[in-house]
């Protein structure tokens, strides 16, 4: 079941998936960029008066009129998730996969539910860096609420429907959603303690490291390139192996490279890279458009793995992203030169380093003493993280740790003291530190939180000043509260997933039995070379076929040589005694402890029916006389069947039909003797 489709690298797709009976959360992110509908602090704090009744009929009158800042909701913001998880018991959730930090950001609400049970499995550097996120969007969260003070009633009157009403339906649309079915979708945003209490409960694990839960699946996880220890997961169970592919990148400038070979042997593969969906009118115009022709007769000219291999893993798209932080460092710089600063609340780990890098190598290069500032609680820990973890990022990085330089140039810029790190844009050192014109990296990128909105407030109105922002988000929207804006604005788009020109290799090369692919995608691109395609969509429910037929079981040694193959109608079967379990998703029968006890050695099942003359016959040499009659019921029947009336030693009775043997007396030890009887003359094992 997709239970969101997302909405870019910051809020990833949300599945759940059920294999073996165990119910599987595939992300749990948060939708961040909801939080455009709120006020920020400083608009807040001089429209107080919009909380009273009479703001409902200004909104009222301005509500086919274009917006503006007062149509916003002045109130302590809450969050959004996923909008059908709420839905679902948290407590019938097994194991939960993290693919990235961005998808563990809505985590802690499911963590601090009653009955909470669920194995969360996440990459080691995904887990620290979701960790810092989750903190770092809790403080900035708390540095807002001592504005408003203690939560009352009044704050939370724009969730009571007439407040939803008399929203501008831009804002209500986010508020409620297309359906009106997202309301209970936003929540007051998690503790400090939440997050650690979340964190206790992660399992971290290294790329390809094994994970078995409950002795039946078994869970790894390999790189997908996008970002610092993001992951696409393969879940091998008894009857089935799946693989799910997230947004991923094939060559990274500063993370691990996709790892798809590592997908390779997976009989069924979830596609969930929505990113194409955001960027296929830019794709457009840029004509790189895939056209599903022309990508099916390229394909069929890859014959072997290592071309196909050879064409994903070339970094044209690399080098383009290069070539796109160039061109925002070039306008960054445009903008000191002419006595404007620079702000950039672009939140991407990687994106930040590489801009770090390469902003501070155009810097030095000229005359220009500009200083550069990361503002944020979290940043300092951040970026000691990023230069100990040479495991998880990409090749170039990793070389640089064995010729004795930092994996990023970070950590030499401030100790030269080019760039400074501050946890709060209120914080001493950098009130006495301050120096314009700068470049200031700090959060958040929904511009309605953190040190952003007090610095584009501040510097909004200045024409030669620059803000950098990511695309994707109504930009309109965002900047609402700080208009009019004499301040440039410069937007750009990021790699956030797979190109269409290589989803097709990338299914050749991988080569799934079963292929689930978003509906969404399917005009966009044609997939031929799986065996079977299945199409999903948002809160469909869709039942795969078992790829096995049956059950494969490993048997010890000892317990094969003990083969004793019997045939029962046209089957070829055997008995065996043993203890049988479950073990790294496979079925083992080892030997075990067995009782000295002659029932053990009884059939277990019997088939056909008894001769009864050569019944009588085995009763005779027990002691047990009895005379032949034939069954009245049974007279037209083509197989042999009759009664035999016991009289000594006891009175007992055999009925013996077509579908069964019934065996009618008092005495317990003659039925166990007519039993032997019957087990004698009967097939078994």
């Amino acid at each position: 079941t997709c239970l969101s489709k997302g909405g870019g690298f910051h809020f990833p797709p949300c599945h759940m998936l059920s294999v073996s009976g165990f119910r599987i959360l595939l992300d749990c992110p948060l939708d961040l960029s909801s939080l455009a509908i709120f006020s920020p602090v400083p608009i807040a704090l001089e429209a107080h008066e919009s909380l009273e009744t009479d703001s409902v009929v200004r909104k009222k009158q301005k509500i086919e009129k274009t917006l503006d800042a007062n149509d916003l909701v002045f109130a302590e913001p809450w969050y959004k998730t996923v909008k059908s998880l709420h839905l679902w018991d948290a407590s019938f959730i097994d194991v939960i996969l993290i693919s990235s930090p961005t998808g563990m950001l809505g985590l802690p609400f499911l963590t601090r539910t009653k009955d909470f049970s669920a194995k969360i499995y996440v990459t080691e550097a995904a887990a620290r860096i979701g960790q810092l996120m989750m903190e770092d969007l809790v403080s900035i969260h708390m540095e807002l609420r001592q504005f408003y003070g203690p939560e009352d009633s009044s704050s939370l009157q724009w969730m009571r429907w007439e407040g939803l009403e008399v929203l501008p339906s831009e804002l209500k649309k986010i508020a409620l959603g297309a359906d009106c079915e997202e309301l209970g979708a936003w929540m007051p945003l998690y503790s400090a303690v939440d997050v650690k209490d979340c964190m206790r409960k992660v399992q971290t694990l290294k790329y390809a490291e094994e994970a078995c839960y409950n002795g039946t699946l078994v869970i790894k996880a390999f790189s997908s390139g996008l970002e610092i220890g993001t992951c696409n997961w393969t879940i091998n169970g008894p009857k089935r192996n799946i693989a799910y592919i997230s947004s991923s990148i094939f060559v990274s400038t500063h993370a691990m490279d996709f790892n798809f070979l590592g997908l390779q042997g997976n009989d069924l593969i979830i596609f969930s890279d929505f990113s194409t969906l955001d960027t296929t009118e830019n794709m457009e115009n840029d004509n790189t458009y895939c056209d599903p022709a022309a990508s099916s007769n390229a394909s069929d000219d890859l014959y072997n793995l290592e071309e196909i291999a050879a064409s994903l893993l070339k970094d044209d798209e690399s080098m383009e992203e290069m070539e796109k932080l160039a061109f925002i460092c070039t306008c960054a710089f445009d903008s000191v030169r002419a006595g404007g600063s620079v702000l950039v609340p672009i939140d991407r780990l990687g994106i930040v380093l590489c801009l770090l890098e390469q902003m501070s190598l155009l810097l030095e290069s000229s005359s220009l003493k500009v200083p550069i500032y990361i503002i944020s609680s979290v940043a300092e820990e951040l970026l000691a993280f990023t230069n100990i973890i040479p495991e998880w990022l990409c090749k170039q990085r990793q070389e640089k740790l064995f010729s004795g330089e930092p994996l990023f140039a970070h950590v030499k810029l401030i100790k030269e003291r080019k760039i400074h790190v501050f946890p709060a844009v209120h914080s001493v050192e950098l009130l006495t530190n301050w120096q314009e014109p700068c470049v200031v990296f700090c959060p958040h990128w929904s511009l309605r939180l953190g040190p952003v909105v007090h610095l584009l407030r501040y510097w909004c109105s200045d024409p030669n000043s620059l803000l950098i922002l990511e695309s994707g988000d109504d930009a309109n929207l965002a900047l609402l509260p700080f208009k009019p804006m004499a301040m440039k604005v410069l937007q750009c788009s990021f790699l956030s997933g797979i190109s269409l020109q290589k989803v097709q290799p990338l299914l050749k090369a991988l080569q799934p039995k079963l292929l689930l692919f978003p509906k969404d995608l399917r005009c966009k691109i044609q997939i031929s070379e799986a065996n079977t395609i299945i199409h999903y969509s948002e809160n469909e429910t869709l039942c795969m076929p078992s790829s096995k037929e049956s059950t494969e079981i490993y048997i010890a040694t000892d317990l094969a040589s003990q083969f004793h193959w019997k045939t029962l109608k046209q089957e070829t079967v055997t008995r065996l005694d043993g203890e049988l379990f479950m073990d790294q998703g496979k079925h083992r029968l080892l030997s075990g402890f067995r009782q000295a006890d002659s029932k053990q050695h009884r059939p277990l099942l019997h088939w056909g029916s008894p001769d009864l003359k050569r019944l009588l016959t085995e009763l005779s040499k027990m002691g047990i006389t009895g005379t032949l009659k034939k069954n009245m019921d049974s007279a037209e029947s083509k197989n042999a069947a009759g009664i035999i009336d016991i009289d000594d030693p006891e009175k007992a009775l055999i009925d013996v039909r077509e579908t069964g043997t019934v065996i009618i007396t008092a005495d317990e030890n003659l039925a166990s003797h007519i039993f032997k009887a019957i087990d004698i003359v009967l097939d078994g094992i």
